[in-house]
């Protein structure tokens, strides 16, 4: 009922029920009065009205009104003009309410914009109704929030891959330099590890490339059927030695019959390869790590469900949400042991989604992570 519909319907049968009542009012008022006091002189003036009547020229037969006549129009004409007055100042004062209960609120809407134009995002309106405008409100308030935080995440964003690079970069211009100079010896060895660093430079801008690429949906794929089982196990076998250096037991539960996949190969074993990746990262030497696939019945629809368990350290509940934001790492320490370049699961998720599946999370402090990844049986590439 706070409906600006409703407000306005109100407003206008309240000023015509008001226009009804003091006419109903005043005419019958009037009326009642002078047509009282027109019978009383009418009666006393009978006798003089029927000789006028048969006087020889019937002049009395033209019918002229008397003076009651006309002071009783001339009320009710001044009375009409009175409510007309009335009701134009009502409608004028119950518009310029209106007015103002709807333009304030825009008012301030369109400051607010013109503030998250020039980049101020922390914009917020009071919210004053439940109406239109208060919706427009709300919304609004959402919107500079997600642009705000958007802000925020660009910039930790941009912060980030700097730090990303300048690494790499800053050992290899360093040895670079050294060399040059004379300072450090051009061996294999460190010819070597500036490879591994020029590698591991090239390994990161091609992820921030997929990755951007994988969130317009731009990303190219080529569909085939994809055996999953067979996937999983390849990205165990890539990993087995990472696994073995730190004596971790990796258990494979792989469903039979499982059906294939219409998906893209590659992209698949990569978001295999890093769930197990970091499964194994974050478990404990000697731990153990658990992948399983099994066909599962989601949301009325049926998917492969892939599984992969660690007994790791755990996530805590305020960054749960977060674990597939670029950069992302429970451990802020930033050290590369802990956790890679922190692109690994926002890549998963990305390539997830652009196969039309879902990727989610659980975790308990103390206890470890199960990441679930499903996927579509029947997989058709949006245009």
């Amino acid at each position: 009922m706070n409906s600006i519909i409703y407000r306005i319907t109100g407003l206008m049968f309240l000023a015509v029920a008001i226009t009804v009542f003091l006419l109903v009012y005043l005419a019958n008022s009037q009326m009642t009065d002078l047509f009282q006091e027109y019978v009383t002189v009418q009666q006393m003036e009978v006798r003089h009205s029927m000789i006028t009547h048969m006087s020889p020229n019937n002049q009395g037969q033209v019918g002229m009104m008397g003076i009651s006549e006309q002071n009783f129009l001339s009320s009710v004409h001044q009375s009409l003009i009175w409510v007309g007055v009335v009701i134009l100042a009502v409608g004028l004062g119950a518009s310029y309410v209106l007015a103002r209960s709807i333009t304030t609120p825009l008012r301030k809407l369109s400051a607010a914009a013109i503030e998250i134009e020039r980049g101020n995002f922390a914009q917020k309106v009071s919210v004053n109704s439940k109406d239109e405008v208060g919706n427009l409100a709300l919304i609004f308030n959402r919107m500079a929030e997600t642009l705000d935080s958007n802000n925020k995440l660009r910039q930790q964003f941009l912060a980030n891959i700097a730090h990303e690079l300048r690494t790499p970069l800053a050992i290899i211009q360093g040895h670079l330099e050294g060399m040059i100079d004379g300072v450090i010896e051009a061996n294999p060895k460190k010819l070597t590890s500036l490879h591994e660093e020029a590698v591991r430079l090239s390994r990161l801008i091609k992820d921030l490339k997929d990755l951007s690429l994988a969130e317009v949906r731009q990303l190219s794929l080529e569909i085939s059927d994809v055996n999953i089982n067979h996937t999983v196990e390849q990205a165990l076998y890539m990993l087995n030695p990472l696994a073995n250096e730190k004596k971790i037991t990796v258990t494979k539960r792989l469903a039979p019959d499982l059906p294939t996949v219409s998906a893209d190969a590659d992209r698949i074993n990569q978001i295999f390869y890093n769930l197990i990746t970091n499964a194994i990262r974050y478990t404990p030497d000697g731990g153990h790590v658990t992948v399983s696939t099994e066909l599962a019945l989601y949301e009325e629809k049926e998917w492969v469900k892939v599984t992969v368990v660690d007994n790791g350290p755990g996530i805590s509940a305020d960054d749960l949400p977060f674990v597939f934001d670029h950069f992302y790492r429970g451990d802020k320490s930033r050290d590369r042991k802990s956790g890679g370049t922190g692109l690994g699961l926002a890549i998963v998720k990305q390539l997830v989604e652009i196969h039309g599946g879902k990727t989610q999370v659980e975790s308990e402090i103390g206890k470890g992570s199960s990441f679930y990844v499903f996927l579509p049986v029947k997989f058709i590439k949006m245009p």
